[in-house]
């Protein structure tokens, strides 16, 4: 984060704005909508600038900026092209600790302007740190659209009974859910159709009839899928939000974990071979105590939580201790990581079935049903077979499954990072023993990767530098031993 987001009370205060151009009149604008007094120095005024001097919201003064124009300003804005105007008022600025921005110049500023959605008092502000003002314009208007203009009367509506609220609920935490079922439901409705005496009537009835909780919490087993945040559903977002505290595990990815609240308590419950923070069993009885202290728990897991993710194991001791929850589904990293790969699961010429197999069993061993799995006109996806990938090639070859059936490598599939190594059955083990793709990667085995070069769609990081392979046998796809991202 490369700036602080703060707001900033000006009600009142003395607010400088060097400049008389248009620029200068719209931050202006901003100023006098925030209560600020505002002087302007310029030697002459724009149109917008001069009707809000002839209306008496400004003070003028028509000459240039000058040192000592400073004293006793809280705030300073200069909108100008004189570079060695903005110079000097910068350097004096950042001398008397005065916020200072120089439009179009944040190297020069203390603060910059962000793009502002007004729902006074409900205020959101958009920043790309300086990088892109059009883009923050861009998302400004997205947010226009999704935040009603009554959200600033149903703030006022929580400003008008948040005394009673507060000592309605002396726990924070039953506070907190009060407001999220009240403004989320049905009076946030009555205050946005604008029948806000009704708004107030149900806010009467909530208070008395919602009591302090029981004491006994929730969990919400979600699926996080295999990397890209765009892929969470709708509902696993809302529920993130909603949480007090967030387990989660090794795969999920930064952007994902930063979607829940921010003052959620985080607790990492990771796993990766030979190395466990907490075993599965300690992680079920986590959850369970967590949830009889009142807390709303969300249980963040990789992929989906039904497939190779043990969330069964956990909802078991769940149902068992009776305590609520919830299963939110995922993207399952066989699906995500083939689709970004460009390789389907099946397809009409290639493959009538998907077979997802986990490559590593809970006594350590790989006694699968090999025969079933060596079966023509298949995909076979194996999660977690990295360790064990010359002895899942070896056994499909011994039960018949050819040596120049396609396979491939997904190395942090739908990531910004992913990286695809193509190859056959019969050289897959050499090109991880040359490539060293880490955890996670997923195996992929069947006549589907043969389409990865027509459909390859995304581009993962280091595309380019991986293009220059070499393509593998036969000449219609690449040699063995490409590696592609």
């Amino acid at each position: 984060m490369d700036y602080l987001p703060i707001f900033l009370d000006i009600k009142g205060k003395p607010c400088l704005i060097v400049g008389g151009g248009e620029v200068a009149g719209r931050k202006a604008s901003l100023l006098l909508n925030a209560g600020a007094r505002i002087c302007v120095i310029s030697p002459a005024l724009g149109p917008s600038l001069s009707k809000l001097r002839e209306e008496g919201e400004i003070r003028h003064e028509a000459r240039e900026y000058r040192q000592g124009d400073l004293d006793g300003v809280h705030l300073v804005i200069a909108a100008t092209d004189d570079t060695g105007v903005n110079q000097r008022l910068s350097k004096e600025a950042a001398a008397r600790r005065i916020p200072a921005n120089i439009v179009d110049q944040p190297g020069l500023s203390s603060f910059i302007m962000p793009s502002i959605v007004d729902r006074s008092p409900v205020i959101a502000a958009v920043s790309t740190g300086g990088a892109s003002p059009v883009l923050a314009r861009l998302i400004r208007g997205r947010l226009e659209s999704l935040i009603p203009s009554g959200y600033g009367r149903l703030a006022e509506l929580a400003g008008r009974f948040r005394d009673r609220v507060k000592a309605r609920f002396s726990n924070p935490t039953d506070r907190r859910r009060f407001w999220e079922d009240a403004l989320q439901g049905g009076i946030a409705e009555r205050v946005f159709s604008g029948h806000e005496e009704e708004a107030d009537r149900l806010m009467e009835q909530a208070l008395a009839e919602t009591g302090p909780s029981d004491g006994v919490g929730e969990v919400y087993l979600i699926g996080g899928g295999p990397g890209d945040p765009d892929l969470l559903t709708f509902r696993a977002l809302r529920l993130m939000q909603q949480a007090d505290v967030v387990v989660y595990d090794r795969l999920i990815a930064k952007p994902i974990l930063e979607m829940t609240r921010r003052d959620a308590e985080r607790v990492y419950v990771g796993k990766e071979n030979n190395h466990h923070v907490m075993c599965q069993e300690d992680i079920n009885r986590l959850l369970a105590k967590l949830a009889k202290q009142g807390k709303r728990v969300v249980r963040l897991k990789g992929g989906d939580p039904f497939i190779f993710g043990r969330g069964g194991e956990e909802i078991d001791t769940l149902a068992a201790e009776g305590i609520p929850f919830q299963v939110v589904p995922g993207v399952t990293a066989a699906s995500g990581c083939a689709s970004y790969s460009g390789i389907p699961l099946t397809h009409r010429d290639h493959a009538h079935a998907a077979v997802f197999v986990t490559g590593h069993l809970k006594d350590g061993s790989l006694n699968l049903n090999w025969k079933a799995l060596a079966q023509p006109q298949q995909t076979l996806v194996f999660y977690m077979g990295l360790l064990s990938l010359p002895y899942i090639c070896r056994e499909l070859q011994a039960h018949g499954m050819p040596a120049d059936m396609p396979a491939a490598l997904v190395q942090k599939g739908t990531t910004p990072q992913q990286k695809v190594y193509t190859g056959t059955l019969g050289t897959l083990t050499g090109i991880a023993e040359r490539e060293q793709p880490k955890p996670p990667t997923l195996i992929i085995v069947g006549e589907v990767v043969k389409l990865r070069d027509k459909l390859n769609w995304y581009q993962g990081a280091e595309e380019a530098a991986l293009k220059a392979s070499q393509p593998f046998e036969p000449e219609a796809w690449p040699k063995t031993g490409q590696a592609c991202s």
